[in-house]
């Protein structure tokens, strides 16, 4: 019974934001770039300092099972903004000259704008190219931002890391280079609007996407020197890194600077909920925060083919805590990643929650809380799933499933698919791509073929596989993946 007053309470609430005549609640989603699920202290850390993070969840609720719907970038980032597999978008890896995020998709940002908010954005797009110098794609202002500020990928410039002067674009037009680091770029900017530049009568959506703790990692100085003592020498011993190995070579003088970023990240978070509180919006603005993936690989298998060396990649100590993988692996540890949301009044403040939310979710309970309605005539795979926020299961018409339809000798030891159903998951391998057959033929023909099942409430670091004692559940699970495999991957070539 109280289960069940505590869900009713959470429709009621939610209901009467949207049907009262004051202001319906605002959004705020910040979205991390390659941070670990095992990356903060409130998730288990027992180096990074997040002093901010942790508070934040100690007011709202730490989702144990959130997932990002994809295991790179750009998938991740369309399946949040459109509710969609990113895979029926045709983002199967990242975006490029032929895959960006095209006009007929429906994004959060237009579905929110028609209900009457205002809706800005800043940071990593990653959606399209947004320089004018160059091909031109729809960017944020044709996909339903009324403002915003960014950049097409990350810090990556003629200059080097995050502290470098960046070329960001605000609405269309290049502001030069702009001096410092990218989360206090981005987050300074979206505190002026937040005070100054808004419509105080709208309701307002802030998508903000920071560029740390993703490669090149250049940290303050005060931030790095933090770590750099025997103490964390000593606790890095004990980090897991999903199974993957490190590189061989001597690289312990990094992990200062990866740790010093997240510090900092934090901090920038920090400073945005200061500012939403300072004006007065706390208690009318849901605010979630996530990754876009699980942590950056070390360069290990490239390495270890003697084919690819990538110093960048060196200050990558990222965790996945407990979980195997890390990014681009459909393992959990590849899109498990940390979620924390805040909604005073509406969500228990220092809750946990072990339901699986999934980044396709983000859009359609968005739309239930605040009364929009989900496109239609299209088929969007999140479900609203604001009842995870209270600890109550989600009813889904679907798996949840994640790809990364890889296709190279280097990455065949991985597998390429896995899928969600309760506390089983199912990992799959496509069959080897033969020489001489280009890629799309090889998606178009190719389906799930080796598999492995692991129940993730017992064995979530997947170190178990149980498909021999579940034959009936497998065949089942197996059928269910290539059909939505199928479904997703011909809408995805089509585009």
């Amino acid at each position: 019974m109280k289960t069940f007053l505590r869900l009713l309470v959470l429709l009621l609430i939610a209901g009467s934001f949207a049907q009262a005549s004051h202001r319906p609640p605002n959004v705020i989603i910040f979205l991390a770039d390659d941070l670990g699920y095992g990356d903060l202290a409130c998730y288990g850390n027992p180096i990074v300092q997040t002093p901010h993070l942790d508070q934040f969840a100690s007011e709202g609720v730490r989702l144990t099972d959130c997932h990002s719907g994809g295991t790179v970038c750009s998938p991740s980032r369309a399946a949040l903004l459109t509710g969609r597999n990113p895979y029926r978008s045709g983002f199967f890896y990242i975006h490029n000259r032929n895959t960006y995020l095209r006009d007929e998709e429906v994004t959060l940002a237009e579905v929110l704008k028609q209900e009457g908010y205002e809706t800005a954005f800043w940071g990593k797009w990653h959606l399209s190219t947004l320089e004018k110098t160059r091909y031109v794609h729809p960017g944020p202002g044709e996909q339903g931002f009324d403002y915003w500020m960014g950049t097409t990928l990350n810090a990556f410039d003629k200059l080097g890391g995050p502290r470098s002067p960046k070329a960001f674009i605000k609405n269309g037009e290049p502001l030069g280079a702009i001096d410092g680091w990218y989360c206090d770029v981005i987050v300074d900017d979206a505190r002026d609007w937040l005070a100054n530049q808004r419509h105080k009568q709208k309701p307002f959506f802030m998508y903000v996407c920071s560029h740390e703790p993703h490669t090149p990692i250049d940290p303050p100085q005060e931030y790095s020197s933090r770590y750099d003592n025997a103490e964390v020498e000593r606790l890095e011993k004990q980090i897991r890194y999903g199974r993957v190995n490190r590189p061989q070579r001597d690289l312990s003088g990094y992990k200062k600077d990866y740790y010093g970023t997240v510090n900092q990240l934090d901090d920038a978070f920090g400073r945005l909920m200061k500012t939403l509180e300072e004006q007065g919006l706390k208690e009318n603005t849901l605010v979630l925060f996530t990754s876009d993936n699980g942590p950056e690989t070390p360069v290990t298998l490239e390495e270890s083919r003697g084919q690819w060396e990538d110093p960048i990649r060196d200050k990558c100590f990222g965790s996945p805590g407990v979980l195997r993988g890390m990014k681009r692996y459909p393992y959990e540890g590849g899109h498990r990643v940390p979620g924390l949301v805040r909604f005073p009044g509406v969500i228990p403040a220092g809750t946990n929650s072990d339901v699986l939310f999934n980044g396709t979710d983000i859009l359609p309970t968005v739309c239930g809380l605040v009364g929009a309605k989900v496109p239609a005539n299209r088929n969007v795979d999140g479900v609203d799933a604001s009842s995870a926020f209270l600890g109550q299961q989600v009813r889904r018409n679907d798996s949840s499933i994640w790809f990364f339809p890889h296709h190279g000798d280097t990455w065949f030891r991985m597998p390429q698919i896995s899928m969600r159903r309760g506390h089983f998951t199912l990992v799959a391998w496509l069959p080897k791509r033969s020489d001489g057959v280009l890629l799309d033929e090889w998606l178009a023909t190719s389906d799930p073929d080796r598999v492995e099942l692991y129940d993730v409430s017992v064995d979530p670091a997947q170190s178990n596989d149980i498909a021999s004692e579940f034959p009936e559940i497998v065949s089942s699970m197996k059928q269910e993946m290539t059909s939505l495999w199928r479904e997703m991957r011909d809408e995805g070539l089509s585009n």
